[in-house]
């Protein structure tokens, strides 16, 4: 037996922020992240809509990129004081996979995040509050997923939460929102809803529900992703919707190694953050080459390809032009080759090495590594991030 699940509500197209203003409730809490939805002026109304369905609003704001396990707590200890019915986070993947966080720890002030970090043993949710989510950017899919990344900055790890009590209640996918994303972030997010969905459709736990969502997610990101990022609105918008069928797909089909590897890689080094959808992007291409070892992986590969409209004349050569594509895209998108070329040099080579045990070790027991059609021994783990660090082709 299988599960598929996704939020009760998905509300879609311009304008649908307004459907807050149908919520029922008496008090609400509203997570965002860092001011891009204060300054155009998204904040305000979500806040207004809410006011206008008869809430009380509180505002948690200032949640960072990569939001730590101390910033989930806040947050929690304010809910735990304010008592919504409905937490409300809008923004990028960050406010909202933050307050899933602390939607568990609202409900039950006892659970220890070490508890949460097991997949698929929260305690029961809606007992105090439901949940409503609102993407700005176009990447994460977080407000139709089971999922949540929290970062333990004290042991430099991401941490993927997973469940799927913390899939939201309502989703708003209002591509007004992501209209206001700049260049870079399009590129990233755009690179990052590619790898859900070829992941999801190629992982081990793929069904006939997920398959088409993850098929047409593909297709539209191609299609859409450069113009979006370029700058044509109407691409943007698609690539909303894009991202949204991703995240469907990838919430009950489960993602691969690029993910595991995107989450252990992201906080590990002292010169800076990878951003993860950039290590997705950079690290995409190599891991199809060594799933592609895998015949049934391969073969699903080359149907990623055909679908896409890319030629070849057997498996091999499709998986070939899949990854020759994907490479092609990150070059039309600015995004490095390697680790090593990321943010002009930030990470240290010799760093880089030191850890790569360690971080290898880490990515093989990432939540995401048993969904991968190929579990890689930590040799292989370990070969797998040095072609990633020196954008080198992976053939093993």
């Amino acid at each position: 037996m299988a599960r598929f699940t996704l939020p009760r509500d998905l509300y879609h197209g311009k304008g649908s922020l307004a459907e807050l203003k149908n919520l029922k409730g008496k008090k609400a809490v509203l997570v965002v992240g860092g001011g891009s939805m204060k300054r155009f002026g998204f904040l305000d109304k979500a806040v207004s809509y809410l006011q206008e369905a008869g809430m009380e609003v509180k505002l948690f704001e200032n949640v960072e990129p990569d939001p730590s396990v101390e910033t989930v707590m806040r947050g929690a200890k304010m809910m735990q004081e304010f008592e919504p019915d409905w937490i409300v986070s809008m923004g990028g993947g960050s406010p909202i996979d933050a307050a899933k966080a602390m939607w568990a720890f609202y409900e039950y002030p006892e659970t220890t995040f070490e508890q949460l970090i097991t997949p698929f043993s929260f305690p029961t949710l809606r007992t105090k509050a439901k949940f409503c989510a609102i993407p700005s950017t176009s990447g994460t899919a977080t407000e139709v997923t089971a999922f949540s990344v929290i970062t333990d900055y004290e042991k430099g790890i991401k941490y993927p939460l997973a469940d799927f009590n913390i899939t939201p209640d309502i989703a708003i996918v209002d591509p007004e929102l992501a209209e206001t994303m700049p260049a870079k972030l399009t590129a990233h997010t755009g690179m990052d809803a590619m790898t859900h969905a070829i992941e999801a459709y190629v992982s081990t736990l793929h069904c006939d529900y997920t398959d088409p969502l993850a098929l047409h997610a593909i297709k539209m990101i191609h299609n859409d992703l450069k113009a979006s990022y370029e700058g044509d609105m109407d691409a943007r918008d698609r690539m909303h919707n894009a991202q949204c069928l991703a995240g469907m797909a990838f919430s009950n089909a489960l993602l691969g190694i690029v993910h595991s590897m995107a989450h252990k890689t992201g906080a590990a080094y002292s010169g800076g953050h990878i951003v993860h959808g950039c290590a997705n992007a950079m690290y995409l291409p190599r891991v199809i080459q060594y799933n592609a070892k895998n015949e049934e992986a391969a073969k699903r590969y080359a149907e990623i390809a055909v679908f896409m409209g890319l030629k070849g004349g057997n498996t091999e050569e499709l998986v070939e032009a899949l990854v020759d594509e994907l490479k092609a895209m990150n070059v039309a998108l600015n995004i490095p080759n390697g680790i090593k070329e990321y943010e002009g040099g930030i990470i240290d080579e010799q760093e880089f090495m030191d850890k790569l045990s360690t971080v290898a070790e880490l990515a093989i027991g990432d939540a995401c590594t048993g969904s991968n059609p190929r579990i890689p021994t930590q040799e292989e783990m370990e070969k797998l991030l040095k072609a990633c660090f020196y954008g080198e082709d992976v053939d093993f």
